[in-house]
C-alpha cells in the first residue's frame, strides 16, 4: 500500500482532532521552521545557504567544538525541545491522570500519524522506546526456527542486533552465519555478496539487514535483497533505525515484512522513541512478548512491553514530524548528501585517505567513514579521532567492524554549516600526512 502525497495529507487531516491535544504544548510560531524556497528542486535547495542558516538557527548547539558525530542520535530542534519541556511539565503536573486518561487517545493518534507517514496501516505499527528495542523484539520473537536452521547477518550490522542474532543460536538451537560486505561496496558488489551468501547457505531462514549501517553509512539496496531472500524462503528483519528521516522511502519501497525504526535519530524526536513494523499478514511470525495480556495476540502492541514510559517523549513526536515535514524529506536527503559530498570530494586527491561508501547516490546519506591507508586497528582510528578533536576541535568517532579494518565515522546534520565540513577536509590533509604508514 503506497500512499500518494494527497492521500497522506487527507489521512493526516482525518487525525487532526485527536492530534490537537498532543500538539497543544507546541512551540510559539516564531520558532517554526522556515519553509523551503519555492520553485527549487531538492538539489537547488541543498545549496541554498541562506535557507540552511535559517534552519541552523532553529537549533541550540555548543560552539566549543565542531560536531560531526550526529550518528549517535539526532538532537531536537528548538521547537521540538520546547515542546518536550512543556510535555515534561504536563506529565509532572497531571501525573497518572494523564497516563490513565488523555495519553491513551493521544498516543494512538501519534501511532496513526507515524503509520501514515510511513505508508503503513496503523495495525502494523507499535511504538517502542528505541530502534534497538524494536529490533530486539522482532529478532527474539521470531519463532519459526529450530535445530538445523540457520540465521545470518553481515559484518556491518549493528552490534546490539548481531548480539541478539547470536542469542538465537542458544535460544533456538540454530547456527549463526556471518559474512563480510566487500570493499569497495558498490551496489552490484553488495547484491552479488548477498546472492552468494544465500546460495552457499541453504539452511538460512532469517536474515538481519541494515538499510543504513552505523559503521560506514552504506545504504544497501533493501528491496532487491529482500526479493532475493524471499526466493530462498528467507525472512528478513530490516534495521531502518538510521534510514527513516535520512533517506526518502515508504515501507512498500523496502518490501520487507519486519522492520525496526528509530524516531530519535533522523526524525529528531526526543531520546526514547522508536517503533516496529510487522506486515499485517505476518504478525503471527513474531511471538507475543512475555505472554502479554494487555493486548490480544491479534494486536501488534502485544509484541512490545515497555512498562511505564517517559510519555513526554512520545507526546513530542508530532512536533518532530511537523519539523521534519516542513523541510521535506527530499530536501533533507539532498542537503545531507551535499554536506557529505563536499568533504569527500575535497579529499579525493589525497592518496592515503580511503572513503568507505561509494559515490552512487542511492548508496549513502549523511554518514560516511574514512580510513588512512594502513591504519586498520581500533587504536589507530581512536588516535586519529582524538587528533582531529585535540588539534582542530572536530568531533568524530572511531568505528570497528569493516572487513579491511577500523575507520573514523563522519556524520554532519541539517544544521552543519559548510565551514565545518570544510574544516574537516583541511584537517584530513594534515591527518593523512601525520598518520601515513
Amino acid at each position: 500500500m503506497v500512499l500518494s502525497r494527497r492521500s497522506m495529507v487527507a489521512s493526516l487531516g482525518a487525525l487532526a482532532p485527536a492530534l490537537t491535544a498532543a500538539r497543544a504544548q507546541a512551540s510559539p510560531p516564531a520558532l517554526r521552521t522556515p519553509n523551503p524556497p519555492d520553485g527549487k528542486s531538492p538539489t537547488e535547495v541543498a545549496r541554498d545557504e541562506p535557507y540552511w542558516r535559517k534552519i541552523a538557527a532553529q537549533y541550540t548547539v555548543s560552539d566549543e567544538f565542531v560536531n560531526l558525530e550526529h550518528g549517535y542520535y539526532g538532537i531536537m530542534s528548538d521547537p521540538v525541545r520546547r515542546t518536550f519541556h512543556d510535555n515534561i511539565d504536563r506529565l509532572n503536573e497531571q501525573n497518572s491522570h494523564l497516563l490513565r486518561g488523555a495519553y491513551k487517545k493521544e498516543s494512538e493518534a501519534i501511532r496513526q500519524e507515524v503509520a501514515t507517514q510511513l505508508g503503513a496501516r496503523t495495525e502494523e505499527i507499535a511504538l517502542t522506546q528505541s530502534g534497538t528495542e524494536a529490533l530486539q523484539n522482532l529478532i527474539s520473537g521470531y519463532h519459526d526456527l529450530g535445530p538445523g536452521d540457520a540465521v545470518m547477518y553481515a559484518d556491518l550490522d549493528y552490534p546490539d542486533m548481531t548480539d541478539t542474532m547470536d542469542w538465537l543460536g542458544d535460544r533456538r538451537g540454530v547456527d549463526v552465519v556471518t559474512f563480510s560486505i566487500p570493499e569497495p561496496a558498490t551496489r552490484q558488489a553488495v547484491l552479488d555478496t548477498y546472492a552468494s551468501a544465500f546460495r552457499d547457505h541453504p539452511r538460512v531462514k532469517l536474515l538481519l539487514l541494515s538499510h543504513v549501517n552505523n559503521r560506514t553509512g552504506l545504504a544497501t539496496p533493501v528491496r532487491e535483497i529482500v526479493a532475493m531472500a524471499r526466493e530462498h524462503e528467507i525472512d528478513v528483519i530490516v534495521d531502518a533505525a538510521h534510514s527513516w528521516g535520512q533517506l526518502n522511502f515508504t515501507i512498500d519501497e523496502l518490501g520487507a515484512d519486519f522492520v525496526g525504526f528509530s524516531l530519535h535519530k533522523w526524525i529528531g524526536a526526543p531520546l526514547g522513541t522508536g517503533f516496529l513494523y510487522i506486515r499485517q499478514n505476518r504478525l503471527s511470525a513474531i511471538d507475543v512478548t512475555y505472554a502479554d495480556e494487555s493486548h490480544p495476540p491479534s494486536d501488534i502492541r502485544s509484541r512490545v512491553v515497555s512498562g511505564t514510559r517517559d510519555v513526554a517523549c512520545v507526546l513530542s513526536v508530532p512536533s518532530a514530524l511537523d519539523f521534519h515535514n516542513s523541510i521535506g524529506i527530499e530536501n533533507k536527503q539532498a542537503r545531507l548528501q551535499y554536506l557529505r559530498d563536499r568533504w569527500v570530494n575535497a579529499v579525493k586527491d589525497v592518496d592515503n585517505i580511503e572513503i568507505l561508501t561509494p559515490d552512487e547516490p542511492s548508496m549513502y546519506g549523511a554518514i560516511t567513514s574514512f580510513r588512512v591507508t594502513g591504519r586498520t586497528t581500533e587504536e589507530d582510528n581512536a588516535a586519529i579521532a582524538k587528533y582531529l578533536f585535540d588539534r582542530y576541535r572536530v568531533f568524530t568517532v572511531e568505528r570497528d567492524g569493516p572487513v579491511k579494518g577500523s575507520c573514523v565515522r563522519v556524520t554532519p546534520a541539517l544544521f552543519t554549516p559548510l565551514e565545518h565540513v570544510d574544516r574537516l577536509a583541511l584537517a584530513l590533509r594534515d591527518v593523512a600526512a601525520r598518520f601515513r604508514v
